[in-house]
């Protein structure tokens, strides 16, 4: 009996496993942390093009960002120079708030004077290069005329541009318990910057998609502030290791085509970097955030981008003036021609995993307002003409989706008219018209003939 029962248990468990296989075993698979290898509390990693997410960890999970916080900064002025609300020459005085937090030197910073005036430019550099926090707060002050009135506009952008789970309460990524009490009105003395990987790698790909120039800055790895204490210059070392042309014992760390972008750290945060580095055509932006140390966040970026660069490619899935088969003409109504037909205007590139190109298949999807209600072209048509669009559906299992909601929108190409077509006359028009009518009527005819012998 007991015999029996164990049997029976068996039979069970040997069920349930099998259950557990069906349903589980056809689950997308995708790169884990484990295979990886990353010590990070959370990452992603982006295609800088389209906004595909070629890896993920913790996606969601909000954390403290640190200093990558000041890519925010860095966006909203490089959106004042250019709607010229502030110029690049124009000049600055340093106010109390931002002496004294310049002058702390636990803090990353470059000492500015009172008695000085920097223009928005050196500022700039300071804040892009070696992450100045007092520099940041004195652009804030410039932009908004003050740090409470830019962090409004901080939280207003990155509700723009679908940061949906940001918050910033300073403009630096600094705990305001370092802000002296100074702290921005209606933020918390002790409060943090708080954003997601997925809302880091927002920003920067918003950032270099709108603003690509701030590479120009990012990507400088040493420069000297000349208007330090008492006049005398300060060496501005660019947090950023991984530059390939970092100098000194940080070589170690440096990787081919990484050209930014912000480094971010604080005993909450841990350490952070946003990265970005360009191979092949291919441009790739990474966010790792909580890391162990100052260099270990470059070192699970490595990861990444190896990852990324590895198995990944930026691939023509179809070439300029493709047909998709079946669909490659268009029904005129009114032309002289009654059909024409209908390619891409350009090729269509997507970043793909390696060796996954037979998962791309095409998609014709037809504009509706182009055409009417049966789907025709009516003449007059113009050679070139829109008349939809091309994009493709992914068949394979490894697929993050984007960073934004509609990301994939970005992955297509115009279908157009390969010729014109020229409006019939009025009396072919005519002619048709009467053929049509007694076409329906022979239609109808016939159709009561064949109903008497069914």
């Amino acid at each position: 009996m007991k015999k029996h029962i164990r049997n029976k248990g068996f039979l069970y468990s040997l069920l349930t496993l099998l259950l557990f296989t069906a349903l589980f075993a056809n689950f997308p698979t995708k790169a884990s942390a484990v295979e990886l290898g990353l010590e990070a509390e959370a990452a992603i990693l982006v295609d800088a093009n389209s906004g595909k997410i070629l890896y993920e960890l913790n996606p969601d999970m909000t954390l403290p960002p640190a200093s990558m916080s000041k890519m925010m900064t860095e966006y909203l002025l490089l959106e004042a120079i250019h709607n010229k609300q502030v110029s690049w020459d124009q000049e600055v005085s340093i106010t109390d708030y931002v002496y004294k937090i310049s002058q702390n030197t636990k803090l990353s910073n470059v000492p500015l004077r009172k008695d000085i005036k920097y223009t928005v430019r050196e500022l700039y550099e300071s804040m892009a290069i070696y992450s100045a926090n007092g520099s940041t707060i004195a652009l804030a002050e410039t932009i908004a005329g003050s740090e409470t009135n830019f962090i409004k506009m901080m939280n207003d952008k990155a509700q723009a541009l679908g940061m949906e789970d940001a918050k910033f309460v300073n403009s630096t990524g600094l705990n305001n318990k370092d802000l002296l009490g100074m702290h921005p009105k209606g933020t918390g003395e002790t409060e943090e910057n708080m954003m997601s990987p997925r809302s880091v790698a927002i920003l920067a790909y918003s950032l270099l998609k709108d603003y690509p120039e701030v590479l120009e800055t990012a990507s400088i790895p040493l420069k000297k502030f000349t208007k330090g204490i008492d006049g005398e210059g300060i060496s501005m070392l660019n947090w950023n290791a991984m530059l390939p042309n970092i100098p000194g014992y940080l070589q170690q760390f440096a990787y081919q085509g990484v050209d930014g972008l912000k480094t971010g750290s604080t005993a909450l945060a841990g350490y952070c970097f946003t990265g970005t580095a360009e191979r092949n055509g291919m441009r790739l932006i990474s966010v790792v955030m909580r890391t162990k140390s100052q260099y270990a966040r470059f070192e699970e970026t490595k990861k990444l981008f190896d990852y990324g660069f590895s198995n990944f490619v930026e691939k023509e899935l179809f070439p300029a003036n493709y047909q998709v088969k079946k669909h490659d003409v268009l029904k005129v109504e009114k032309g002289k021609q009654k059909e024409v037909q209908i390619a891409s205007k350009e090729a269509l590139k997507t970043v793909i995993k390696t060796n996954e190109e037979e998962l791309y298949e095409p998609k014709l999807v037809l504009d509706k307002k182009a055409l009417t209600k049966k789907g025709t072209l009516v003449a007059p048509a113009e050679k070139g003409q829109k008349v939809g669009y091309l994009t493709y559906e992914y068949k394979g299992e490894n697929n993050y989706g984007y960073l934004l909601k509609n990301g994939a929108a970005s992955e297509k190409v115009a279908i157009v008219t390969q010729t014109g077509v020229e409006k019939a006359n009025w009396f072919s028009l005519t002619m048709r018209a009467i053929g049509g009518f007694f076409a329906d009527i022979w239609s109808s005819v016939a159709g009561g003939i064949a109903g008497l012998f069914s």
